[in-house]
């Protein structure tokens, strides 16, 4: 795709990023097959190649609109369309660089600007969790609208008190501690199970993306500045201790973005290469079943079909993939792969396994109607399973699930944990 950048664009850095992916586009339409507003809306403008054309129209000089910001809002960025595209078109950081440049032209209205400013400020927020409690002590007599945003209160479990000299960091997140903290718990006793002492770095926070997916790149990559400070005396440590193997992501929302350290921070003189690093070093949980397998086998027995070390049965799983694991990471089939290896019944739905939930970060919040539709259609294609449990890897996908059905939806390293803490 040809471009030509305006004067105002052509010495900025986003300008020359977008320009650079644009010119990859070779307009074929094939990702407006799997983009799940496409899908919905069936407009041309609400899939990828014209929210491309919508960008490219604006780094050339013309004005973006109301309807240009409402267009892009309307990603979930979910990135199918970037496993799809058979030119590599980066469509995720070209769409990150359009929202930011088209919110500098067009101002929001008030509502949707506070709405925003709660999100990007609150969910990272210390005071996230307290806010959770109370949501929870109360949940029962909540609108519905809001109930469905607060998960019922879940046991933590136990931490694992081994030392092992095989040691990986984990990013504990934001929202995830008070949400869903058996995911957190549950992720240290399997590492444990396998010989790995999970270490969280106390002053590590959010990842970044909340806010940098909100176009506040700057306060993005602030979050993403001080986890690397608070990481990088595990990564690179100066007292002679043996550093960790890996930063582990229990959570893929947080894994792509970690993941995506080295290429936001490229231009930063202090942190490119930290970030590199950290970046190299960021694996997803599933990157780590390949090795679990053998010792993890030899903790669980089958006993007429799957079954858990007391021989109970392990649950049938319905699984969904999160896109910032199928679609941002381009890690697809290992957790399937190997939890059937364990001895677990696990399938992903026949149809359109991989479309998005609606889930996508703060698009639940942000377009609530269009969420609800992509999470209907996703759980009515996980019911003909017939599974007792759905499971995911990303907190948002889990929590969105659950607000739409009344079957379990869990971490698929939860009923792991499960099966290995039920020996006698």
């Amino acid at each position: 795709m040809q471009t030509n950048l305006a004067p105002e664009y052509a010495d900025r850095a986003e300008g020359q990023a977008a320009e650079a992916i644009l010119r990859k586009c070779v307009h074929c339409g094939f990702c407006t097959a799997t983009c799940p507003t496409y899908q919905l809306l069936g407009d041309e403008l609400d899939g990828p190649r014209g929210r491309i054309y919508l960008i490219k129209q604006m780094l050339e000089g013309e004005t973006p609109t109301r309807k240009t910001q409402s267009h892009l809002d309307r990603c979930l960025t979910c990135r199918n369309c970037e496993s799809t595209c058979p030119s590599g078109v980066q469509y995720g950081h070209l769409v990150d660089i359009g929202r930011k440049l088209v919110d500098e032209k067009v101002e929001r209205p008030l509502g949707e600007r506070l709405l925003r400013s709660a999100l990007k400020e609150g969910l990272p927020s210390k005071m996230f969790g307290p806010a959770m409690k109370l949501g929870q002590a109360v949940r029962a007599i909540l609108p519905e609208a809001l109930k469905v945003k607060v998960p019922a209160k879940q046991a933590a479990g136990r931490w694992p008190t081994a030392t092992h000299d095989r040691k990986v960091l984990m990013l504990a997140g934001c929202v995830q501690p008070a949400m869903m903290p058996n995911v957190n718990t549950a992720t240290a006793r399997v590492l444990d199970a396998v010989g790995v002492q999970a270490v969280i770095a106390p002053s590590a926070g959010c990842c970044g993306a909340v806010k940098f997916h909100l176009n506040d790149h700057d306060g993005g990559k602030a979050h993403m500045r001080a986890n690397i400070d608070a990481w990088w005396p595990f990564v690179d440590p100066t007292d002679g201790s043996k550093p960790v193997e890996a930063i582990v992501m229990n959570a893929s929302g947080c894994g792509v973005m970690v993941k995506d350290y080295g290429h936001v921070l490229a231009d930063d003189p202090v942190y490119a290469s930290k970030a590199e690093r950290i970046s190299a070093l960021t694996k997803d949980l599933s990157e780590l079943l390949p090795d679990w397998v053998a010792p993890l086998r030899a903790r669980l027995r089958e006993n007429n079909g799957a079954s858990d070390a007391s021989g109970a049965a392990l649950p049938m799983l319905a699984y969904h993939p999160p896109c910032t694991l199928q679609h941002g990471q381009q890690l697809r089939g290992g957790v399937e792969q190997h939890l059937s290896q364990l001895g677990f019944s696990i399938a992903v739905a026949q149809n359109e396994s991989h479309l998005c939930c609606g889930s996508a970060g703060t698009y639940s919040v942000l377009n609530p109607g269009l969420s609800k539709q992509l999470r209907d259609r996703k759980l009515g294609n996980l019911s003909q399973i017939g599974a007792d449990t759905i499971v995911s890897a990303n907190v948002g996908c889990i929590s969105h699930l659950q607000s739409g059905t009344d079957v379990p939806v869990k971490h698929w390293i939860e009923v792991l944990d499960a099966a290995l803490q039920a020996q006698p």
